[in-house]
């Protein structure tokens, strides 16, 4: 890592060289621009859209994500938007509800419902001093440690070449994943500069380019996708439905708690500090807006994304701008369909070999909070048995499904929703200052 602080890449505020600004925001992009996409292609294939509708729904998740970006990083009211350096988009947390609400509603029903749940959103910003309390590092630090533990079997789903895949995994999906992989790890720990700032964008490159020599990347539908293409407003239009909205509300709270998580991995791994109440508030505020301003376009849910907090706290370039460029090729990428859908031709290993490592990073982060307190038995039993329950449930499929299906939907598929209440709970159950002998292991 560059040590050298005095680069403006390394301080929030300040006008970097485009240069180095453009490089490392596009690795940003490439890390998210997939992920960001997914859930809008899910949702539309579970809800029968028309191809039509199907682009207007990735269209919209896209330029949500950069906007959503924007209002994070330059708040554009005194109270919205944490101005930390985090990239927004489309939240696979929300994907199983969504996909029960197409299911038995439609599209209309989604949004109408988000749109309720951005105000649950704002409300819990407005709040958070008096709810920050219920998450102290340990808390937070297991909801951090869960994540980065929960997006493992998507990297190593990816490195097979991404679940469903006719060549799911082939040997040739494992050898590029792990070329990639191995490419990482050299640009962390064997060089200095711009080629270690840019390791994960670098690695991708390469790994592009041996798939692209191997056959494995299709053109078509960049030479199918239109050059120019304008958000299309109201287009799906609103309904409310209670059972829905419900459901919607609650996975807003949830992903409020999330959302400290995230907040909180990138300002200790990067900044070296907690976030401030402050912070937090205008962040959970900002993204209750932007998800309120999406609807309008048919995106859906945003929410900090992990793989990129993960990128900022292994480089810790802070610089709001190189963020800022990252949000507007989202946004670029939406409005000019040809650049998103050559962004889309990264084969799923090369994905998954250059993000393992950044869960990675998220993970240690986890353990970075939670080591804050001391060791106790309390805080022991805090971590590992929220955890426990959390990834050992969403590992085993149909676990709650003799259950009400919103209890099997909410907490049976999300590891995160499970480890993050189990810890909330226990933090205020359990007695205070219970020493930890070795002995009671």
């Amino acid at each position: 890592m560059n040590n050298d602080k005095d680069n403006v890449i390394y301080q929030l505020k300040g006008m970097p060289k485009i240069k180095e600004a453009i490089p490392l925001a596009l690795q940003h992009v490439a890390a998210m621009i997939v992920g960001c996409v997914t859930p809008a292609i899910i949702v539309a294939g579970t809800g029968g859209l028309s191809p039509a509708d199907t682009r207007i729904l990735i269209q919209a998740a896209l330029i949500i994500s950069g906007i959503a970006t924007l209002i994070q990083l330059f708040p554009p009211f005194r109270k919205v938007g944490s101005g930390l350096p985090v990239i927004m988009g489309v939240s696979f947390a929300y994907l199983p509800t969504m996909i029960g609400i197409v299911s038995d509603y439609n599209i209309a029903t989604i949004l109408g419902s988000q749109v309720i749940g951005g105000v649950v959103g704002i409300l819990i910003g407005i709040f958070i001093k008096k709810l920050r309390k219920l998450f102290p590092p340990v808390v937070t630090g297991t909801v951090v440690f869960t994540i980065g533990l929960s997006l493992y079997p998507t990297a190593i789903k990816y490195m097979a070449g991404g679940a469903g895949s006719e060549n799911f995994g082939s040997p040739m999906n494992w050898i590029i994943a792990m070329i990639t992989l191995v490419l990482v790890i050299f640009f962390n720990n064997f060089t200095k500069g711009f080629a270690r700032l840019a390791s994960i964008l670098l690695s991708m490159i390469i790994g592009y380019v041996i798939a692209l020599f191997c056959g494995m990347i299709d053109f078509t539908t960049v030479q199918e996708a239109s050059w120019f293409m304008l958000p299309a407003v109201g287009h799906f239009g609103y309904e409310f439905h209670l059972p829905a909205i419900i459901s919607m509300s609650i996975l807003f709270v949830v992903n409020s708690v999330e959302s400290i998580g995230q907040f909180s991995a990138l300002s200790v791994g990067a900044m070296d500090r907690e976030p401030t109440t402050d912070e937090l508030s205008r962040g959970l505020m900002g993204n209750g807006v932007s998800s309120i301003i999406g609807s309008i376009f048919g995106g859906l849910p945003t929410s900090t994304f992990g793989q990129n907090v993960g990128i900022v706290v292994t480089n810790r370039v802070i610089n709001r701008v190189v963020i800022g460029f990252a949000a507007g090729f989202i946004v670029l990428a939406g409005l000019f369909p040809k650049f998103s859908a050559l962004m889309m031709t990264i084969p799923y290993c090369v994905l998954g070999g250059a993000t393992i490592s950044v869960f990675a990073t998220i993970t240690m982060t986890g353990v970075k909070l939670f080591m804050q307190s001391e060791l106790t038995q309390r805080n022991a039993t805090i971590v590992g048995l929220s955890v426990a329950l959390g990834i050992g449930i969403s590992q085993v499929p149909g676990a709650m499904e003799q259950l009400p299906a919103w209890i099997d939907s909410l907490f049976g598929e999300s590891a995160v929703v499970v480890s993050t209440l189990s810890a909330i709970l226990l933090n205020l159950i359990l007695p205070k200052n219970t020493p930890f002998e070795s002995e009671d292991l």
